[in-house]
């Protein structure tokens, strides 16, 4: 592992643009429960089921019941290693970008700048009726929060499944992976769609795979490098490779 770590720093050492994809996997070492992992049942419901339209028009108290528990387990939840070293990655990086499909907002928290959340983010809340947009960290907004303009009724601003992702906000996503020299892809499963395309996108422009994940995925055959491992234990030691040659 240490020569796979070491080419690593190697690349990004002498690269100039890098971007890199994460997923829900490096907030669950924050203690976050992932929709697909151990634990992802919330009250014998199916999480897939209550995050979309239907069900919240069906239903919005109950949907507004699980986003407030999401909430306030995020809300005592912290960045961990491996926030933290993309955000010491960024500094040492001309052009990095960070795309996440999380909406935790724990990158942000651990100093991240250049963000893209292709799935929006939880704390920030939108208006089904003037569809006002702002940000409210509250830990729990109540059963039927109302917007502070209009009274409309409020939803969470984050993209449910059967809902398309922002166009803008994709295309850039695409553009900056094709442009990479070096791009990761941590702690995503790597089936969940546009987002499993990025990598692909930055394969076909000759960037350097890097993959991080305790398993395999449907993608570790495209990756120039894979770790099995945790993203806490292995980003944290490429940072501060890179930061020793970097200082020589």
């Amino acid at each position: 592992m240490k020569e796979e770590i070491n080419e690593v720093v190697k690349r990004l050492v002498s690269a100039r643009k890098v971007a890199v994809l994460t997923g829900a996997g490096i907030s669950a070492e924050s203690g976050i429960p992932t929709f697909r992992g151990k634990g992802g049942l919330w009250r014998n419901y199916n999480p897939t089921e209550l995050a979309t339209p239907d069900a919240f028009n069906k239903d919005p108290k109950l949907v507004w019941e699980f986003y407030n528990w999401r909430r306030q387990i995020i809300s005592k939840a912290s960045f961990n290693e491996a926030h933290r070293a993309l955000a010491r990655m960024e500094e040492m990086i001309p052009e990095f970008t960070l795309i996440t499909q999380n909406v935790d907002g724990l990158h942000q928290l651990a100093g991240s700048k250049y963000i893209i959340e292709l799935h929006g983010n939880i704390w920030e809340v939108k208006c089904t009726v003037c569809e006002g947009i702002y940000l409210d960290r509250s830990p729990d907004l109540g059963p039927m929060p109302r917007c502070r303009n209009c009274q409309g009724l409020l939803r969470p601003n984050v993209v449910w499944f059967g809902e398309s992702l922002d166009y803008n906000i994709l295309r850039e996503a695409f553009e900056i992976s094709g442009n990479s020299e070096v791009m990761f892809s941590i702690g995503t499963s790597g089936v969940v769609q546009p987002a499993a395309s990025l990598t692909l996108e930055a394969k076909r422009h000759g960037a350097f795979l890097v993959e991080i994940n305790p398993e395999p995925t449907p993608q570790t055959h495209i990756m120039d490098i894979s770790f099995q491992n945790r993203a806490g234990e292995i980003l944290p030691e490429i940072v501060n490779l890179m930061s020793c040659q970097i200082q020589t």
